[in-house]
């Protein structure tokens, strides 16, 4: 199994590409939770996501021959970028295979930092799938974006660094795709610091290893349907599954709301931009999933900063949606001049500040004497829309909170 002088001896190979990423003290989130948080930023490595450390690892390790050949890999982005630099910066070439949704930012970088890529599929799983009758048909060595133990290796770097920049640590939280990241820094945690809590967060609708570890044995799910597509994977790797059973202590999962609760205030009072995958980690510590003290030293892992810019756009609305700075209602008026003007000044009359309005005579769901309004509101907060819907309930006004 995977040992720490495996992971000492990958950050050798890794140094002279990837970054050693800062990890800083948090008031915002320390004030939020009681307990006393740093936060891990590897959204600053080089091309965006921790992948780049595995995927160096692995390729210096690659015999000359194995070299000439090239090598392939499927990802859903993040691996992808990181075997396309560190095959460029090796000399070697690199066939990568995307899932044909994959974020198309993702998709050009990985072609920017050298890599062919091929569209494939509809998630990892099927973009694996291709990726290794690639590997038979063209003789490529297949750098596995999880289940490879010098790919754990170098995702465990990770571990090293925060060990040694916060030896007073308590718990260290880890986002879970397949299970590279989590095993690499487990690793390198228990083996120096063996009462320090390793903590797995997965999204609740890509849950294979929370799955797994409730039946006892490897389960493949059917689908999964996150935003956080750096982690939507529907079979955890067999290496990496033993490692996760052995050395992490708790698996949770959190909602896709729950994410873009965490991405928004990251942007928003961290000034830090992370992806879905990015903000699981996070996302369990805000909202309680696993238990912890008061004073409890934390080290959430934000793994990953590569987001679309229509997906964060998306993302970010629900997270002001969810916490009640974004409201949009539904009601019906009576179709008569001075209606809507009536509305709107209880709108203004409780601070709320209207975004859009779309005004409809025409739904065949009201009376022909009815028109039916919809509202678009910036709000100030949760407190902020029950005060407004009171205040227009109390009006006589028929309000439908939309989502």
């Amino acid at each position: 199994m995977l040992s720490l002088s495996d992971i000492e001896d990958a950050r050798e190979r890794v140094e002279s590409v990837a970054r050693r990423t800062p990890l800083e003290y948090s008031h915002t989130f320390s004030d939020m939770t009681g307990a006393e948080v740093h936060l891990k930023l590897e959204n600053f490595q080089r091309t965006g996501s921790f992948k780049i450390r595995g995927a160096m690892n692995r390729i210096a390790t690659l015999s000359e021959d194995e070299k000439a050949a090239g090598v392939v890999t499927a990802s859903a982005g993040n691996h992808a970028q990181g075997v396309a630099l560190a095959a460029s910066r090796a000399g070697v070439d690199s066939k990568i295979v995307m899932p044909e949704h994959a974020p198309i930012s993702k998709v050009k970088a990985t072609r920017r930092y050298g890599g062919d890529v091929v569209l494939h599929g509809t998630d990892y799983d099927d973009a694996q799938e291709r990726a290794h009758e690639i590997e038979a048909e063209e003789g490529r060595t297949y750098v596995h974006a999880f289940d490879d133990e010098y790919v754990m290796a170098g995702q465990g770097t990770i571990g090293l660094e925060i060990a040694e920049d916060c030896p007073t640590l308590d718990t260290v939280v880890v986002p879970i795709g397949g299970g590279g990241l989590i095993s690499g820094i487990s690793t390198a945690i228990k083996e120096q610091y063996p009462d320090a809590r390793v903590i797995g967060v997965q999204a609740d609708r890509a849950s294979s290893v929370a799955t797994s570890l409730q039946k006892g044995e490897i389960q493949t799910l059917d689908e999964v349907d996150t935003i956080a597509d750096g982690i939507a994977v529907r079979r955890v790797g067999d290496k990496t599954f033993s490692v996760i059973e052995e050395r992490v202590d708790e698996v949770v999962t959190v909602s896709d709301e729950e994410i873009a609760v965490a991405l928004t205030y990251l942007l928003e009072r961290s000034k830090t931009l992370v992806e879905g995958a990015g903000a699981v980690a996070l996302a369990a510590l805000i909202f309680e999933k696993f238990d912890y003290d008061a004073d409890e030293v934390i080290v959430p892992a934000l793994c990953g900063g590569n987001i679309d810019m229509n997906t964060l756009t998306t993302v970010v609305m629900r997270g002001l949606v969810e916490t009640g700075r974004y409201l949009k209602i539904r009601t019906e008026l009576k179709d008569r001049p001075g209606s809507l003007e009536q509305l709107i000044e209880i709108v203004a009359e409780e601070r709320a500040n209207i975004y859009a309005i779309r005004h409809d005579r025409t739904s065949r769901k009201i009376a022909m004497n009815a028109t039916e309004v919809e509202i678009d509101l910036e709000m100030r907060g949760p407190e902020h829309v029950e005060t407004l819907l009171a205040a227009l309930r109390e009006r006589g006004y028929d309000v439908e909170v939309l989502d």
